[in-house]
């Protein structure tokens, strides 16, 4: 169905993959009006504009930004209430299992609530003090010290895996060798580097992981 043109039924046996590049295309289209929607609610339940909602293919993202972190728990059960609400009438839902919950704050002592959503069918999320989310890994104070850690580490261990590939005798040229690294191995090291090399950001740790590295 399209506006006001539907077409005639007809059977269907072949899905579309996950892997394949319909398969984001699609669920953009599918998920779009849930979110348009989604944004209508908060809004008619006067849930502030800073709370938003973020969706890459099938993984969701509610940001909230609140001085308090009880209120910023409020808001996201709320929020989380409505869109798995929303999901069931479009035939689809949440694996609450899966779900997470990660606070931001600079404060030197923190302590994070935990956000019981066992009413609506989820569980009691406890923040971890690491987040991972698309392959980044954010820390509480935003330092990217463990991200850089782990990317560097990655890289050393993909540099040991190259030892096979020549030696004194025969192989790989030294200077292929360093075609290699530049091409591979850098690009693994410096993965999302651009969340934390910028100016005036603090990059004395996570450059000491990527020296030590090198």
């Amino acid at each position: 169905m399209w506006n006001n043109f539907i077409s005639p039924p007809f059977p269907t046996n072949v899905g579309v993959s996950q892997g394949s590049s319909l398969s984001p295309i699609f669920s953009a289209l599918y998920l779009s009006p849930i979110i348009k929607i989604f944004k209508k609610h908060i809004k008619n339940f006067n849930i502030p504009l800073s709370t938003s909602l973020l969706s890459y293919v099938d993984d969701g993202l509610f940001i909230s930004q609140e001085k308090s972190l009880e209120k910023t728990n409020a808001i996201l059960y709320s929020s989380y209430n409505i869109f798995v609400s929303l999901l069931k009438q479009f035939g689809l839902k949440i694996e609450h299992n899966k779900s997470e919950v990660f606070h931001f704050s600079q404060l030197h002592t923190f302590q994070s609530p935990p956000l019981n959503l066992t009413k609506i069918g989820g569980s009691i999320l406890n923040p971890k003090p690491i987040w991972r989310y698309l392959g980044f890994f954010f820390d509480r104070k935003l330092t990217f010290k463990h991200h850089s850690h782990f990317y560097a580490i990655k890289a050393i261990s993909t540099i040991k895996c190259m030892k096979m590939l020549s030696n004194s005798s025969r192989g790989l040229l030294p200077s292929l060798k360093c075609l290699l690294y530049r091409t591979c191995i850098l690009p693994i090291a410096t993965y999302g580097f651009q969340l934390w090399h910028f100016k005036g950001a603090p990059k004395f740790q996570a450059l000491k992981a990527l020296n030590k590295m090198q």
